[in-house]
């Protein structure tokens, strides 16, 4: 499925991402868990901001949640 405005990507949007994945571990360098969790939870509340499109948001949070453990239907 092509980039459709109002709708999650689901194909690959990122140029580089194994390096996207190595910056993201890098910034967790040196954190404790408790810093690496609100790490994440920043990155996710800039993203987010970022996106701006609540239907987008809303089917990246459920799409999220498929397939973790403990979801329950």
């Amino acid at each position: 499925m092509a980039f459709t405005p109002g709708r999650l990507r689901d194909s690959l949007g990122i140029g580089a991402p194994d390096d996207f994945y190595e910056a993201l571990i890098k910034a967790h360098e040196g954190l404790s868990e408790a810093e690496s969790r609100l790490l994440n939870a920043r990155l996710v509340l800039l993203l987010a901001n970022h996106i701006g499109d609540d239907a987008v948001l809303k089917e990246a949070i459920q799409a999220a949640r498929e397939g973790v453990a403990g979801e329950r239907d």
